[in-house]
């Protein structure tokens, strides 16, 4: 049992290193990704569209870098700036999500990739106290095991 739990101990302490040492590929990566997912979002339920759908509505953005970012896109072309990107869905007609001077002022400006990394980097702080204290009860049960061991291999030819 200390031996799993060891090898369990040392697969998060080598992800938790690799995380932080390849953070800034990471960040790269999402944010190519997330462009990718402008790119190809589409009116249909697909679930990269649906989480950029979820994206926008939760931390109000829009694109990647800024709103303007929807432009490049062949959704754009046919339909405007989706609507998850508007501040107040009542008032957001499709005519004005369609010119861009229109939808400056009807849907959120800051892009999306700034806000996802400053928010996923505040939480960092909570989820490395997290990971520390479950690391600090997986030391624990690796000592409690290797001794409640010793004291079974020690007492093994004791008389009864």
């Amino acid at each position: 049992y200390a031996m799993l739990l060891s090898l369990v101990f040392l697969i998060v302490l080598v992800a938790a290193v690799v995380g932080f040492v390849f953070r800034h590929e990471i960040k790269a990566n999402f944010e190519t990704n997330l462009s990718l997912a402008l790119r190809n979002y589409n009116m249909t339920a697909d679930q990269h569209s649906d989480a950029v759908d979820t994206i926008q509505r939760t931390l109000h953005c829009c694109g990647v870098q800024n709103y303007t970012d929807w432009e490049k896109t062949e959704y754009f072309a046919q339909r405007g700036i989706p609507q998850s990107c508007c501040k107040s869905q009542d008032d957001c007609p499709e005519g004005d999500l369609k010119d861009p001077s229109k939808a400056k002022a009807k849907v959120f400006v800051d892009g999306c990739f700034s806000l996802v990394t400053s928010t996923m980097e505040s939480k960092m702080s909570i989820v490395a106290g997290i990971s520390f204290g479950i690391a600090c009860f997986q030391l624990i049960g690796i000592f409690l095991a290797c001794c409640l061991s010793r004291h079974i291999t020690n007492n093994q030819y004791e008389m009864v």
